[in-house]
C-alpha cells in the first residue's frame, strides 16, 4: 500500500460466528452501519481451494478428515494428471463406511461455503473489531438440511417448477424449500437494507443443465470428487437439485431468523455482481453478469415500481417483473432483450464469437441440457424447429414455462440472441445511474467466447486476454429503458501496448465521493510465471503467456472526476497466490474493507519461506525492454507471516495511519 496507509484483520477462517465458523475463501462485503461507527458486515463465502484446505484443514479447525483414505482410492484418468476419486455417493447405501466418509468431508466443505453476519464496530483508537453479537450467523450450503426452520424461501416463475408434479428430471421432494448457498461470490446491497449474494461457479457441486420443463439432471451427473488439488461434486450425497443453485440470495443482516431468500425472476445462471437502481416513482432495475467466457449481461425491471428507495417493502418488488439480456453494437448502442416465452429465436452466430462455438439449447428436447453449435447450418436447424423461447421450454402454464426459461437463462439467452460477452464479473452503478462493469478476460475456452466486434484489444485483438472496464448508460437516463449507449473506460492490459497497467478487473466499488476502485483476478497459477523472453520457437508471446509480468493480483484507483479524472493509479499489491475481492468503503471514506481470497492457492503454506528466483522481460511505460529478476516467495503464510503457519483467508480493514479519509 502507499505509505501513510495500514491495515487490520477482522476475521479470517475458523473463526468463531454464532453457533458456526468463519467460512473460507470470503469474497462480497456489505458493510451496513445502523448506527456511526457500528453496523453489520455481510460476507460471501464462494468456494474452497481444495489442495491448500486439505493441507491446513486440521491445523486451523482442529479436527481430522479422511482425506488420506480417499486419496489411496484414486486412479490416473490421464497423463500428467492428479489421479482422481470420483463417485455417485448418493447412490451408495447409507450404512457404507464410504458414504459416511464422503458425507464428513462433504459437510465440512459445504459448512465453509455460503455467506456470514457479523456485528462490527470502530473502536477508540479509529480501528473496527468484531463485537461477537448473538445476532452473528451463517447461513451455509447445507442450511436446513438438519433444521427445516433454516431452509431458504424462494419467489419467483421457477417456484412453479420446483412444485410441478411429475418432472420431467429429478425431483428433490422439497417443493420450494432450498437447502443452502454456496459459491457465493460477488453481491450487492440494496438502499433499503438487504444484501444480495451472487451464487457463481455452482456447476462445481451440482449439475447445471436441465429438461426441457426446467427441472434438474440426476445428482449423479456431477459426482463427488477428490484429488490431491479438489473437492467438488459436494452436494451430491446430500441428494441436491441443480436446478435450485446459481440465484442471487437475498438476506437481511439485520433479522437473525432470515436464512435468505433465493429470487427466481433475477435469472439462474453464473452469477456475478448486483448493481441496484431504486429511483422514487421508477421501475427497479437490476444488473448482473454470467461469469463464464461468453456470458451474458442480464437487467432485470420490476413490474411495480419504487416509492420510498429505503422501505423495506421493496424487497417484493423482486417477485415480478422481466428478465433481460444486453444486446451490443459495434456503434456504442444497444438494447435489452426480454427472456420471455414470446422472444423470438436469433441466435447468436458462432462466426460473430472469439473461438467460433457458442452453446446452445439441445435441439433434442427429451433429453435436455446443452449443444455446442460450431456451424451455420446447426443454427439453421434450431431456427427451423423452434420459433419462440416459449417453443424451447416446456411447462403446463405460461408460469412454468416462463420458470424453466430463468432456470435455463445462459442458454436461453442465446438462443434469444443476447451478446455472449468477456466474462462480466461485477457491475456498481453510481447516483447518476450510471453503469460500470467489469469485463475479465476476452479469451475464449471450451465454452466459448465474446464477441469479437464488441471486445476489442488496443491494438485491435480479438482473443484479449487482459480484459476492460465498460460504461453503460441508459437511454433518459430511465431504469426501465430498452435501449442504451455503451463505451469502454479503460482496457486492461501493459501501458506501452495501450493498457491500463492492469490484468483482468474484477470487483469494482464507488467511494463516497464517487471515485471507481478496481481489484484485479489473475489466474492463480499464472501469477509471477517467468517470462524470461518474449520471443518462444520464434513467436511473440501474447495473452496468458505474458500475465506473469503483471505480478500479483493488486488494486487501482480510477478518479471519476476533477483534475485527475481518468488517471489510473495503482493502490495495492495482495499477497501471495490471492485474489483481493468485496472492497467497499464505511460510510465516511476513512475505512476500505477488502476480503483476501485464497493466499496460498497454488502452493499452500510457505515453508520455510521458501523463495525461487523467476526471471522476466519487461516492457517499462514507453516501450523499452528490460530484464527483472524476482524472487517469489513460494505459497503463503499470509496473514501471521510466520514460517509454516498456515495462509487463511480473511477480511482486512484499510486505513491512513493519521485517521483522515482515505478519499
Amino acid at each position: 500500500m502507499p505509505e501513510g496507509f495500514t491495515y487490520d484483520l477482522i476475521a479470517a477462517w475458523g473463526d468463531r460466528v454464532g453457533d458456526s465458523r468463519f467460512g473460507y475463501n470470503n469474497d462480497y462485503l456489505s458493510l451496513i452501519e445502523t448506527t456511526p461507527g457500528f453496523g453489520y458486515l455481510t460476507v460471501n463465502f464462494e468456494y474452497i481451494s481444495g489442495g491448500t484446505w486439505m493441507q491446513t484443514y486440521s491445523a486451523v479447525i482442529g479436527k481430522e478428515l479422511p482425506f488420506a483414505e480417499l486419496l489411496a482410492l484414486a486412479k490416473p484418468v490421464g497423463e500428467d494428471e492428479d489421479p482422481v476419486f470420483t463417485v455417485d455417493a448418493l447412490s451408495l447405501k447409507d450404512d457404507d463406511a464410504l458414504k459416511e466418509k464422503i458425507t464428513l468431508i462433504s459437510r465440512e466443505g459445504l459448512i465453509d461455503q455460503g455467506l456470514g453476519v457479523i456485528s462490527v464496530k470502530r473502536n477508540s483508537e479509529g480501528k473496527w473489531e468484531r463485537t461477537f453479537s448473538d445476532l452473528d450467523r451463517r447461513v451455509t450450503g447445507i442450511s436446513g438440511l438438519d433444521n427445516p426452520q433454516q431452509a431458504l424461501k424462494s419467489t419467483g416463475a421457477a417456484v412453479a417448477v420446483f412444485k410441478k408434479q411429475n418432472k420431467l428430471g429429478y425431483e428433490d421432494s422439497l417443493g420450494d424449500r432450498i437447502i443452502g448457498t454456496f459459491q457465493n461470490c460477488a453481491g450487492g446491497t440494496t438502499p433499503w437494507g438487504t444484501v444480495l449474494s451472487a451464487e457463481e461457479n455452482f456447476h462445481d457441486q451440482v449439475p447445471e443443465p436441465v429438461m426441457a420443463d426446467g427441472s434438474s439432471f440426476n445428482p449423479r451427473n456431477t459426482p463427488f470428487l477428490l484429488s490431491a488439488g479438489e473437492v467438488n461434486g459436494r452436494a451430491n450425497v446430500f441428494g441436491l437439485a441443480g436446478n435450485k443453485y446459481g440465484w442471487m440470495v437475498e438476506i437481511d443482516p439485520a433479522n437473525p431468523n432470515d436464512y435468505g431468500t433465493k429470487h427466481t425472476w433475477l435469472g439462474r445462471y453464473r452469477h456475478e455482481a448486483f448493481a441496484i437502481r431504486a429511483v422514487a416513482d421508477k421501475n427497479l432495475a437490476v444488473y448482473s453478469g454470467c461469469d463464464r467466457r461468453g456470458g451474458h449481461l442480464y437487467k432485470f425491471i420490476s413490474e411495480g415500481k419504487i416509492i420510498n428507495p429505503q422501505d423495506q417493502a421493496n424487497s417484493r418488488l423482486f417477485e415480478t417483473g422481466m428478465l433481460y439480456g444486453a444486446k451490443f453494437a459495434p456503434d456504442g448502442t444497444g438494447s435489452w432483450i426480454p427472456l420471455s416465452p414470446d422472444t423470438l429465436i436469433k441466435p447468436i452466430s458462432p462466426q460473430e464469437v472469439v473461438g467460433g462455438m457458442v452453446i446452445m439449447p439441445n435441439s433434442d428436447r427429451t433429453v435436455g441440457g446443452i449443444m455446442e453449435v460450431t456451424t451455420e447450418e446447426q443454427i439453421k436447424s434450431l431456427v427451423k424447429q423452434f420459433k419462440t423461447l416459449g417453443d424451447l421450454y416446456q411447462g403446463n402454464s405460461p408460469e412454468e414455462i416462463q420458470g424453466a426459461i430463468l432456470i435455463d437463462a445462459h442458454v436461453a439467452a442465446s438462443a434469444a440472441g443476447v451478446t455472449n460477452t468477456a466474462r462480466p464479473e461485477d457491475t456498481i452503478i453510481n447516483d447518476q445511474g450510471t453503469l460500470f462493469v467489469a469485463f475479465t478476460s476476452g479469451a475464449a475456452d471450451e465454452e466459448g467466447g465474446p464477441d469479437q466486434t464488441i471486445f476489442v484489444g488496443p491494438e485491435s485483438e480479438t482473443d484479449y486476454e487482459y480484459g476492460w472496464i465498460m460504461k453503460l448508460d441508459e437511454d433518459n437516463s430511465d431504469p426501465a429503458a430498452l435501449s442504451f449507449t455503451w463505451n469502454m473506460l479503460a482496457t486492461g492490459g501493459e501501458v506501452a501496448k495501450g493498457g491500463a497497467g492492469f490484468a483482468n478487473p474484477d470487483n469494482l466499488t464507488l467511494d463516497h465521493s464517487g471515485n471507481l476502485w478496481v481489484v484485479t483476478d489473475m489466474s492463480t497459477s499464472k501469477h509471477n510465471q517467468a517470462v524470461p523472453s518474449r520471443v518462444e520457437n520464434g513467436e511473440t508471446l501474447a495473452g496468458s503467456d505474458l500475465t506473469g509480468v503483471f505480478g500479483n493480483n493488486s488494486m487501482w484507483y480510477i478518479p471519476l472526476s476533477g483534475e485527475n479524472v481518468g488517471k489510473i493509479y495503482p493502490f495495492a499489491i495482495g499477497p501471495m497466490e490471492c485474489e483481493c475481492t468485496g472492497l467497499t468503503f464505511d460510510n465516511d471514506n476513512s475505512s476500505l474493507f477488502l476480503s483476501i481470497q485464497h493466499p496460498g492457492e497454488e502452493n499452500g503454506i510457505r515453508q520455510d519461506m521458501a523463495t525461487e528466483t523467476r526471471g522476466f522481460e519487461m516492457l517499462a511505460t514507453d516501450g523499452t525492454v528490460f530484464k527483472q529478476q524476482r524472487q517469489v516467495p513460494l505459497g503463503s503464510n499470509w496473514p501471521s507471516g510466520q514460517a509454516n503457519k498456515p495462509p487463511l483467508p480473511g477480511v482486512v480493514v484499510i486505513r491512513k495511519v493519521d485517521g483522515t479519509g482515505i478519499v
